[in-house]
């Protein structure tokens, strides 16, 4: 088939992948977003996908998630691995498993927890209780009176991976400044009146794709400490009744902050409330931390349905994937596949790593 001309509503993790593969297998591809360019502002307004930390966790996912969301993030692991591999970046995705920790007074709260992954489908690893004593053997920096360690989990470098992406989607034309108004089958419809035709029309303008869509936006706040040689080399989740807090290595100096999610379109800075429970939560599991800097406050907000799932939609010459909620990073390579499929495009198949 002769190489179609693709317009992507949208600039952010989606619309990025997408444009890599697309360009990459010959398609005229151009790209439109009200961003100032390609590069993090970290001020709550570009795209989400900057904000968060990365985690690749199917099976921890299962809390919130159903069994098919699961799957597909496992075989999004693979996927993300042979994104890494093919931009000539296989650093920017590691694979060593992740932990769940809880102190003592919480054992009940990490035991419900635990009780919902036991839906994980087949093939699934479970999680691991650690004997005492392995923790500090594991991770050092770490002190818990429970620990699991979910095998084979995995953490992205979100911000160096979208910089790659768009950095080697060399033949993507990407028009920034340029907010999409309305998207239908074969038309972007920009801000002021100006409308482009394509063969194909995508829409991955998360919680900007209303009307059209019913998502709404639900806010993510991440703390960034810079602490030299914390020594965490595994994602780590603490199973709170109160919080859902997550701590990411992001390298050998840097750490990502966490709580998945809050249910408030709010773009303004992170609160000093937030902030503290964050800290005083990761503090109390890792105690190092208390001499960490703190490099930014970040937060965004994340496209979510009413039924928390991601949906592809392809008809004529539209294409819409939007919904991603909390789980981005986990689900976006397999929902790009899965999108290019359904879109009957000609893109040679990614090669998931083993």
């Amino acid at each position: 088939m002769a190489a179609l001309s693709i317009g992507i509503a949208g600039a952010g993790l989606l619309g990025r992948l997408l444009a890599w593969r697309l360009s990459r297998a010959g398609h005229r591809v151009t790209v439109f977003d009200p961003a100032e360019g390609p590069a993090p502002s970290f001020d709550g307004t570009q795209a989400a996908g900057f904000t968060a930390a990365g985690m690749l966790s199917p099976l921890a996912e299962l809390d919130n998630a159903t069994p098919a969301t699961a799957a597909q993030g496992w075989r999004a692991i693979g996927l993300w691995q042979g994104v890494a591999q093919a931009l000539d970046a296989p650093s920017l995705v590691r694979r060593r498993g992740s932990l769940m920790l809880a102190h003592r007074s919480d054992l009940g709260s990490a035991q419900r927890v635990l009780s919902r992954l036991e839906i994980a489908p087949p093939g699934f690893p479970t999680p691991k209780a650690l004997p005492s004593g392995s923790l500090a053997e594991l991770e050092p920096a770490l002190q818990a009176s429970h620990a699991w360690l979910l095998p084979d989990e995995g953490q992205v470098d979100s911000v160096a991976m979208l910089e790659q992406l768009h950095r080697q989607a060399r033949g993507a034309e990407w028009r920034w400044q340029r907010r999409a108004a309305d998207v239908s089958s074969g038309r972007i419809a920009l801000e002021g009146g100006e409308v482009e035709t394509f063969d194909l029309a995508i829409d991955v303008r998360g919680a900007g794709a209303r009307p059209a869509l019913p998502v709404r936006g639900v806010r993510g706040e991440t703390v960034w400490l810079r602490l030299p040689a914390h020594g965490l080399t595994r994602p780590v989740r603490l199973l709170h009744p109160r919080h859902r807090v997550y701590l990411v290595p992001r390298t050998a100096d840097l750490l990502i902050l966490g709580a998945s999610e809050v249910e408030s379109e709010d773009r303004s800075p992170v609160s000093l409330k937030s902030a503290v429970e964050l800290m005083s939560a990761a503090h109390s599991v890792m105690p190092a931390l208390a001499e960490a800097r703190i490099e930014r406050l970040d937060r965004n907000l994340r496209p979510a349905l009413p039924d928390n799932e991601a949906r592809i939609e392809a008809s004529g010459g539209l294409l819409r994937v939007n919904g991603l909620f909390r789980h981005g990073w986990l689900l976006a390579p397999a929902l790009v596949e899965d999108a290019l499929a359904a879109a009957c495009l000609p893109v040679p198949a990614l090669e998931a790593a083993a």
